[in-house]
């Protein structure tokens, strides 16, 4: 995968990057496993907006994706690698020979006519998907169940992956993306591998108008803002604020916790992803 940039004939296309999408093999999803997506512009069950700078976005549908990867002991073919707008990572369909077709994350180096397996015996191969236990240590994993038989929770996103450090009892541990160690119980399937597109974070937006197809609405600083509209706002001439930072209803931010307390996971977290931080068991 490759980065395209454009001849810089207008301002917008002067630092605008895409993807050249050279592993794609088709524009069209597989209509089976999609639904369509109800878009509320960040608005909860009153409707009211409760989150800001959100709306106005391309239209999409959602692919139907397993994360649980629990069609177990059937090889599956890979027949497609898709685009999905509603994720960084890319997508691949896999057809298996009870007719039946998935989607699933697309494994970084996977190519249409490979094979994947889903089973405690699988070979330790990209795309295949087995226990932790059963996965060497050193190995990069992702798409990690937390809970086994709840399906991938971590390590989803474009290029990210865990590396399995070591085994101790009916733990696994793991380092994460963001550089926290923590355990996970050695049932818990992940699948071998890398995230696909791992390109991701090279793409540059270049223009406003990218934003908003998105679904990312203008955002307008506090100081910008009159008092009535924000804590930071008002004052004569150019002003900082004039306090410490606060969100627009007066919570201070920018270090402030927000966090209500220990959570069960909590104790399985061996060292936390900020520096000179680490829990015990």
């Amino acid at each position: 995968m490759g980065i395209r940039r454009y001849k810089p004939i207008t301002s917008s296309t002067r630092y605008k990057t895409v993807l050249d999408f050279t592993e794609i093999t088709t524009e069209e999803p597989y209509k089976p496993l999609l639904l369509n997506l109800p878009y509320k512009a960040a608005r909860g069950f009153q409707g009211r907006i409760t989150v800001r700078q959100r709306g106005g976005r391309v239209k999409r549908k959602y692919r139907i994706i397993d994360f649980k990867r629990d069609k177990r002991d059937i090889v599956g073919i890979v027949k497609t690698i898709e685009y999905d707008p509603n994720r960084s990572a890319f997508i691949s369909l896999i057809s298996y020979p009870d007719g039946e077709y998935r989607y699933i994350l697309a494994p970084d180096g996977i190519k249409v006519g490979d094979t994947v397996l889903s089973s405690e015996n699988a070979e330790i191969k990209i795309g295949n998907a087995l226990p932790l236990d059963k996965i060497p240590p050193g190995t990069d994993v992702h798409n990690i169940e937390l809970y086994a038989g709840k399906g991938g929770q971590l390590a989803r996103s474009a290029g990210s992956f865990a590396t399995i450090a070591a085994k101790d009892g009916n733990y696994v541990t793991l380092k994460m993306p963001s550089g926290e160690v923590r355990k996970v119980h050695k049932n818990c399937y992940a699948t071998v591998g890398i995230t696909s597109n791992k390109d991701h974070n090279l793409v540059s937006i270049g223009k406003a108008g990218r934003n908003r197809w998105l679904g990312w609405r203008p955002k307008v600083r506090g100081v910008a803002q009159n008092p009535v509209d924000h804590p930071h706002g008002g004052g004569e001439g150019k002003t900082s604020g004039g306090r410490h930072p606060v969100t627009p209803w007066g919570q201070p931010t920018k270090g402030y916790k927000t966090r209500r307390g220990p959570r069960r996971s909590d104790k399985f977290i061996v060292q936390g992803r900020r520096k000179n931080r680490s829990r015990g068991n």
